[in-house]
């Protein structure tokens, strides 16, 4: 395969062919004026993502580019995780944000509704090793498992809340709607969750209603994070009264939830989890398999090849 040749998945919108196929053709049309010569494929279902990333490896391809969102970001990631370091090493990634949350394209600064834009920075091919965060744990079958992410990890409320912000965006199709409506459901959800959490030198041993652990920006609640600095930023929400609440949430809307005086920060290399009675856990914005029992949040350093704006 030429090293200049393009391997791109593309993933509709909701899996949806009507507004996403002329969306598409209008990206095709610029990678052409853009001169890229590339190859593509589709996926068909959030399943797919795997198998087709796995084929792009196998055949070649050096620049895997990804038109999607966060979910399949996640996928893609961890498929180049499983190859021997030799073969990753070769491969780059790019993305032309186009899925349901954009947020690891919003670090930097990639924006869906300027395609024009992203594939000329991809052109210049300026390449970044960025890190990943992992998080390690057991299944159900007592199985030791491991799952990399490039946003964030959240471990109760906000977990419950990004699932039901990426459930109502379905039905609403706004970003807007479905965060306000989302938050709106808080009433139906359980607010707090006693855990036990050991971040550097520091025990945490009570109810907390949500932790982040951000590799980047974390959906607004790890603003400060880089996904390069060989670091993972913790945000940590003590249960706040009602009227609190809603400060946090007027706070975390204007991108200033580190303001909050219930919101404790760190910056770690390692979070160990070894309490987190009923909490959901959230990985890039989509509800995982809880973990049973303790499990680890650390930071791989320097491991996937990332195109970044020029």
């Amino acid at each position: 395969m030429e090293d200049n040749r393009w391997g791109i998945i593309y993933c509709p919108k909701n899996g949806l062919l009507g507004s996403s196929k002329k969306r598409w053709e209008k990206i095709r049309a610029c990678l052409k004026d853009n001169g890229i010569q590339y190859d593509h494929v589709q996926s068909e279902s959030t399943g797919s993502v795997d198998r087709l990333v796995k084929m792009m490896i196998n055949n070649g391809y050096r620049t895997i580019v990804l038109v999607g969102g966060d979910s399949a970001l996640n996928d893609t990631v961890n498929c180049l995780m499983q190859v021997e370091k030799d073969v990753r090493d070769r491969i780059t990634l790019g993305v032309i944000p186009n899925g349901m949350m954009n947020d690891f394209a919003h670090f930097w600064e990639f924006d869906e509704d300027n395609y024009e834009q992203t594939i000329k920075w991809l052109k210049e091919r300026r390449v970044k090793k960025i890190d990943l965060g992992c998080i390690r744990y057991t299944n159900k079958d007592g199985e030791s498992c491991r799952r990399y992410f490039l946003n964030c990890i959240n471990v109760g409320l906000i977990a419950s809340i990004m699932n039901l912000r990426r459930q109502t965006r379905h039905v609403f199709g706004s970003r807007t709607l479905s965060f306000f409506f989302s938050f709106l459901l808080l009433i139906f959800q359980r607010l707090d969750y006693k855990m036990r959490i050991k971040i550097n030198t520091d025990t945490i041993d009570r109810k907390v209603m949500t932790m982040c652990v951000g590799n980047a920006l974390g959906y607004g609640q790890t603003p400060n994070a880089v996904p390069y600095n060989g670091l993972l930023d913790v945000s940590v929400v003590y249960h706040p009264g009602m009227t609190q609440l809603f400060e946090g949430i007027y706070l975390f809307v204007k991108g200033k939830i580190l303001n909050h005086h219930s919101v404790h920060p760190y910056r770690t290399r390692q979070v160990v989890v070894e309490k987190a009675e009923s909490a959901l856990v959230g990985i890039d914005g989509r509800l995982m398999r809880t973990p049973v029992g303790p499990f680890t949040i650390s930071v791989e350093e320097g491991v996937i090849n990332f195109l970044i704006p020029g």
